[in-house]
């Protein structure tokens, strides 16, 4: 029997097998061997004749990532050893150079969705938004997220040389930057006292506290109600919770996050076409007292950035500030495959608002549909003031007794770079004075 036909029997058995063992097949059975049959052809058609032997395995693996890519940006699939670096990201430590990543639209080519704070990339001045035209010299148009962590993945002490362009900017420049152990810090203050450690009061004078969530791990709720707790003893007023460049994380977190501050009613609702739908609600227990609170929220703020945006706006617990969100509101599975060998990243469903909006972005939405979070204040930045802000910001964040000299006002004053954080700590001050 011919290669080609063991080929299309094998795929054509599985096909069957599956759609068997299912028992709830979407399609005729005669026109999924005809659908299937047109795929075996086209296998046989690139292992035959195409200018270079491929593994087959590697065609297979290939064509489930171009089924994927055409569904929506989050949906992937992981081999062993991607699965792994995987599950290291999610854990809050990972080897690398520290962004998460997506892909543009437009360019169809790697954007930045945020750097890791004190990450590598954070100290080499890579931004959120930044487009990486080549990664050691290749062009990324087209590649996937998955080719992207295989690109830029290496052993620590490494170096990988990549071109950015920063947002508003037309000529990209080259950044060699050098692989790390990755541990992420995902909650900061506003910057760090002589000992290094983070101050949480944003001003002493009217006691308003500021904490800086960058990502949500693991050990986020835990860490925000450690400083919560610092703050009560210090009798703070007022807080503001600074979500921009926020990629997300893991939902738990949000959730538990949420309900630091709310004492009851939904925080999220998860919907999708094959899957059962659940509410998360808070609890009266463990809430923090109900001082006034401004959410700081930019566009590359996402997914468990916006759940928890979303949720105190919807309760009116909070004033969110600044320019809407991204818009990632949507829920994937791990779906082990080949004995778990491998895994399918599927999203199966969305996030809802208390309100019973929407959250999600999806691929054909239009700037007037219903997604993500709008700020109840808009402070809109222009490009070149976003890298102003983002740039300056980086420089605060890596001040340390190692590098102590402040001599730069535009370091030791936010304010000045930061009209947002101005207008959430201008709103603040007025609800202050609206309780005396």
């Amino acid at each position: 029997m011919g290669r080609a036909k063991s080929l299309a029997l094998l795929v054509l058995g599985l096909v069957v097998g599956l759609m068997w063992q299912s028992g709830r097949a979407q399609k005729p059975k005669d026109e999924a061997f005809e659908l299937y049959g047109a795929f075996v052809d086209a296998v046989e058609q690139v292992e035959n004749n195409y200018v270079r032997e491929i593994p087959r395995k590697e065609l297979l693996e290939s064509a489930v990532r171009g089924m994927l890519s055409e569904l929506d940006q989050y949906s992937s699939y992981f081999n062993d050893g991607q699965w792994k670096q995987f599950q290291k990201q999610i854990e809050g430590s990972f080897t690398g150079i520290g962004i998460q990543i997506d892909v543009d639209r437009a360019s169809r080519r790697l954007m930045i969705v945020a750097p890791l704070v004190g990450s590598p990339a954070y100290a080499a001045g890579i931004l959120a938004g930044d487009i990486i035209a080549e990664v050691d010299g290749q062009s990324t148009e087209g590649w996937n997220q998955q080719k992207a962590i295989d690109a830029l993945s290496g052993l620590p002490g490494s170096e990988v040389k990549l071109s950015v362009i920063h947002p508003g900017a037309e000529e990209s420049q080259t950044v060699t930057v050098k692989r790390a152990i990755i541990s992420i810090e995902s909650v900061v203050g506003d910057h760090r006292h002589p000992d290094d450690t983070w101050d949480f009061i944003l001003d002493s004078e009217r006691k308003i506290g500021y904490i800086r969530i960058t990502s949500f791990n693991p050990d986020t709720a835990k860490d925000i109600k450690k400083v919560l707790e610092e703050l009560q003893t210090k009798e703070i007023k007022g807080l503001i919770l600074d979500l921009r460049d926020d990629p997300g994380g893991l939902l738990s977190a949000a959730v538990e996050v949420s309900d630091l501050f709310l004492e009851q009613g939904t925080i999220v609702s998860i919907r999708g076409r094959n899957t059962r739908e659940r509410t998360y609600t808070a609890e009266r227990e463990g809430t923090f007292p109900t001082y006034p609170i401004v959410v700081l929220v930019n566009q590359f703020s996402a997914s468990a950035s916006e759940i928890l945006s979303a949720a105190l706006q919807d309760h009116k617990r909070a004033t969110v500030v600044g320019q809407r969100t991204w818009g990632k509101g949507s829920v994937q599975n791990i779906i082990p495959l080949e004995n778990g060998d491998s895994r399918l990243r599927l999203t199966v469903a969305t996030y809802w608002r208390p309100s019973g909006k929407n959250i999600h972005r999806f691929k054909d939405a239009k700037a007037d549909d219903e997604w993500g979070v709008t700020p109840d204040v808009e402070v809109k930045l222009t490009p070149e003031q976003y890298v102003t802000w983002a740039s300056t910001r980086q420089k605060r964040d890596l001040l340390s007794k190692a590098n102590r000299p402040q001599d730069d006002l535009d370091l030791t004053d936010p304010l000045r770079t930061d009209p947002q954080l101005a207008k959430a700590l201008e709103l603040t001050r007025a609800k202050l004075d609206e309780t005396k």
